[in-house]
This record gives structure tokens, C-alpha cells and sequence, in this order.
């Protein structure tokens, strides 16, 4: 729902990444492209990154009972 501030698998900080990636997608920029310049190479940071998906809008809609 929210990505993670940190990989899962290696540790490695990449929650700060997320903004920008989401901005420069929606511009039209390739996600591989983006991803290499971001300094995200391992497997496992990109996997969280391209497996996300944002439903925090969505799940912020219902009410809490």
C-alpha cells in the first residue's frame, strides 16, 4: 500500500526514491531508464519498485469503524 522505506530483501534505503520515480513514469519516461538512473540495480529494489501499487487514495476512502 505504501512502499517501503527500506528494500525488503537487502536493506538498502529506497522509500526517498519513490517520488520521483512515480513523476518521471507519468511524464513518459522509460522505467528502466529511470530506475538505472536512480541507482537502483540490484533485483530486489527494482522488483518493489515496479511491483507497487499505490492504494493508499483508495484505502483512505473508507471509514474506520
Amino acid at each position: 500500500m505504501i512502499i517501503p522505506v527500506r528494500c525488503m530483501s537487502c536493506g538498502k534505503p529506497i522509500g526517498h526514491l519513490w517520488e520521483e520515480f512515480k513523476e518521471r513514469v507519468a511524464k513518459g519516461e522509460e522505467r528502466k531508464v529511470v530506475l538505472d538512473e536512480l541507482g537502483l540495480e540490484r533485483y530486489c529494489c527494482r522488483a518493489v519498485f515496479l511491483g507497487h501499487v499505490d492504494l493508499i487514495d483508495t484505502a483512505a476512502a473508507f471509514k474506520k469503524h
